[in-house]
């Protein structure tokens, strides 16, 4: 099984160095600096565990030297996915699939507007890493899952295939029952504790045990909750509870790549989080205070940012 991998950030490159280091090929496709040390270097990733070095079958900016692959793995920023989805047509062949692994709930939507529901499958991954320079991303933790799924939930062989493949390169990888509602699971947690930690300006043990901030977070879980039930996602009543329980569990330092980018100056996916979470709303008459006043508080730094900056794919 060969996998390309679009947009070697935090999440792409680190996933795709673990499969390159377990021996599958893998084509990478990044941009710029980023890109040029990958072919000179290699990809470095630093984790509490040390430091690996690898070296993809192929780097390159153009999808079209990739040829066709079995997977693809889509790691570009989650407002990048729909002009991303028209240059992908050059490596998918008649059994390709995209796995698009951005945080939101819209990704594999607008993936199948594309490429058509035979070509893309559900997922969702726990990471916390970022690219720390040219070739090189730091990881911090131990938290790093893959969770993928046919868009119907039914059972495939080319799922478990993947979800295999996944695990013999030490990823931890599963099948959920409903890949919709493990989505929406992710989505409760990153949207609400990404969009207070960038109002905030404060990492995870801070919002935590701040008790104004731990409310917040609360609520803004709530109203994810609420809204993931009027569109049909039967999440279980203690997910709230749950999730706050599990980010009690996080390193204290730990941050969100919307927080790190509205603080560096950079685009964020503000839009695919709390915008997302506003536009839903106003569709079902769901109330998402909490949620309104991050995306409006937010959306001035991240429309400035993009005023200042090209669109990259890392």
């Amino acid at each position: 099984m060969n996998v390309a991998v679009y947009g070697v950030g935090g999440v792409g490159g680190y996933f795709g160095a673990q499969l390159a280091r377990a021996g599958v090929d893998v084509r990478m496709i990044a941009r710029g600096d980023h890109l040029r040390a990958i072919r000179d270097k290699g990809l470095c990733i630093t984790s509490p565990n040390g430091e690996m070095l690898v070296q993809p079958s192929m780097a390159t900016d153009d999808p079209a030297e990739v040829g066709i692959v079995d997977v693809i793995i889509l790691g570009v920023k989650a407002d990048q996915v729909r002009s991303v989805a028209e240059t992908l047509s050059p490596m998918i062949g008649k059994d390709s699939f995209v796995l698009p692994l951005q945080n939101g709930v819209e990704a594999a939507g607008e993936l199948v507007d594309v490429l058509g529901p035979q070509h893309v499958i559900g997922g969702l991954c726990g990471i916390m890493s970022w690219v720390s320079g040219p070739g090189h991303i730091r990881t911090l933790g131990d938290v790093n899952f893959i969770r993928l799924g046919e868009l119907d939930n039914a059972q495939s062989e080319r799922v478990e295939s993947f979800r295999s493949l996944l695990e013999s390169a030490g990823v931890k990888a599963e099948i959920p029952d409903d890949v919709h509602e493990a989505l929406w699971e992710k989505f409760l947690f990153v949207a609400s504790i990404g969009g207070i930690g960038a109002v905030r300006r404060a990492p995870f043990g801070a919002i935590r045990e701040d008790p104004e901030s731990r409310r917040m977070l609360e609520l803004a879980m709530r109203e994810i909750f609420n809204l993931a039930i009027s569109a049909g996602i039967s999440l279980d009543e203690s997910i709230v509870e749950r999730t706050l329980g599990f980010a009690d569990e996080l390193p204290a330092e730990g941050t969100t790549s919307l927080q790190r980018d509205i603080v560096a100056g950079r685009p964020s996916e503000l839009d695919a989080w709390s915008g997302a979470v506003v536009r839903l709303a106003a569709k079902t008459g769901v109330e998402v205070p909490v949620h309104s006043f991050i995306y409006d508080t937010l959306l001035p730094l991240d429309l400035a940012s993009r005023s200042q900056a090209d669109d990259k794919i890392v």
